[in-house]
């Protein structure tokens, strides 16, 4: 039986077609790694992407050090004055040379006012409280005189979830 060959040629094709179009898309923006766009949450942190993303970099005329620009609302551009030095060593750690020079804050797109929107991500759900093991007992209780144990553990689970519901 001949050895079974791997099916990953097709992401390859896939890869190098697209590789090629996104660099050109995001040089036109400045931004010489796209990486910087596509992993921004983990750059920055969830708490700055949710309030801001990079809009472009931009080269001065003399070539030495380059200013990004990011685009936030209103609200959140004195929190982000706050923090520029530190985005600053993040994002130049991931082009690994002090790349950019100067953090820009902007409310408004260099493309103009139609694409000047930040796309707010949703944050992630906390964490569900502990059950109660009182609430759990309780429930337990409630449920015992059913026979069948399917359908104690059920109504069990049920009261459990309603009594922890009431108690949020």
């Amino acid at each position: 039986m001949p050895p079974r060959r791997t099916s990953t040629k097709g992401f390859k094709r896939t890869d190098s077609l697209l590789s090629g179009q996104i660099r050109r898309a995001s040089e036109t923006r400045g931004f010489a790694q796209s990486r910087l766009l596509t992993q921004w949450a983990e750059i920055v942190g969830p708490d700055v992407a949710a309030i801001a993303q990079p809009v472009e970099v931009g080269y001065g005329r003399g070539g030495m050090g380059a200013t990004l620009t990011l685009l936030t609302t209103g609200a959140n551009a004195p929190m982000l004055e706050m923090q520029k030095e530190q985005l600053r060593v993040r994002v130049n750690a991931v082009y690994g040379y002090n790349a950019i020079a100067r953090v820009r804050i902007t409310q408004t797109a260099a493309t103009g006012f139609a694409d000047g929107k930040v796309a707010f991500g949703h944050k992630p759900k906390a964490a569900p409280a502990p059950p109660d093991p009182a609430l759990r007992q309780k429930a337990a209780q409630a449920a015992g005189p059913v026979s069948d144990d399917g359908l104690r553990d059920a109504l069990a689970r049920l009261g459990e979830n309603i009594l922890n519901k009431n108690n949020r």
